[in-house]
């Protein structure tokens, strides 16, 4: 299968190159810098002769939520997701399939409530950019192409990502639950978000909206404690909601916004996990 694969310079896209590459997929690797470049804001995507395409080009919203950056955020989403599915529609013959990238983010804040696929969105800014993502990816559907859009978690990595950032105060000593440590945290391992991604491009029951998260999500307390443990540290300093506020700007409310957020269709369609499990899950991600 030739797979055509956007945003794969990124932490999720170098795996999920490796992977397919491996099992003996044909890949065109698709980023602003590599050998075959794209700029998702100027034109629409190449991906004539592919089979399938993979989207996960977008701008980090790991950092400060200026004005400049909101509208980067989301125009990397819409406008990119926009002239890839112009690039599909030009192709002929178009690929048979798009899993494209999506957020937890999509639910807002909840607090306890349970969220399945079925849920719907929140009222917040990222919310809002993660309805408009998603929507210009369900247009493919139109063109006759299966969409599956993946819902991701907090990814767990220990060579980047949100894991990575996490992980300097507890290394310290200093890390701690965030904003009281009692809202819900939605989080996958990295090796079962890759496997997600191969299962939706091969399954053609994966369709539409599909949360990437492992089975249980847990409350920031826990997962404070279980990153504790995992490097054998205290994990027992606060972090209050109004410093990371402070420091952050808007972009706190990744951290502090309660998601708890269950994989139903995942589940509905025999998905195995390989990490289901925090604690272990952790551990092996630190490992590497």
């Amino acid at each position: 299968m030739r797979v055509v694969v956007t945003g794969a310079s990124g932490l999720v896209g170098t795996r999920l190159v490796s992977a397919l590459r491996e099992r003996g997929d044909d890949v065109a690797a698709l980023s602003r810098s590599g050998a075959q470049r794209w700029d998702p804001q100027g034109e629409p995507a190449p991906v004539t002769g592919a089979d399938a395409v993979v989207h996960l080009a977008g701008e980090s919203i790991a950092q400060r939520w200026s004005a400049a950056a909101r509208e980067r955020i989301s125009s990397s989403r819409l406008v990119g997701t926009r002239n890839l599915v112009a690039g599909i529609e030009r192709a002929e013959p178009r690929p048979r399939v798009l899993v494209s990238a999506s957020a937890v983010g999509y639910y807002g804040d909840r607090g306890d409530e349970r969220l399945s696929e079925d849920s719907p969105p929140g009222g917040d800014w990222l919310a809002g950019v993660c309805v408009g993502w998603e929507r210009a990816a369900l247009a493919a559907a139109d063109l006759g192409v299966r969409v599956c859009v993946l819902r991701a978690g907090v990814v767990l990595d220990g060579r980047g990502g949100a894991l990575a950032r996490m992980l300097p105060p507890f290394q310290a000593g200093i890390g701690g639950p965030v904003a009281g440590g009692r809202q819900f945290v939605s989080w996958i391992h990295t090796d079962d978000l890759v496997a997600l991604y191969l299962a939706a491009l091969d399954d053609a029951r994966y369709e539409g909206p599909v949360n990437a998260v492992a089975p249980a999500a847990v409350r920031n307390a826990e997962l404070a404690r279980a990153l504790g443990h995992a490097l054998h540290r205290p994990a027992l300093a606060p972090v209050p909601a109004a410093a990371l506020k402070l420091m952050f700007g808007g972009m706190a409310q990744i951290v502090t916004d309660s998601q708890n957020v269950a994989p139903e269709r995942a589940q509905e369609l025999g998905f195995g996990w390989t990490h289901p499990e925090l604690g272990a899950a952790l551990a092996d991600a630190l490992s590497r």
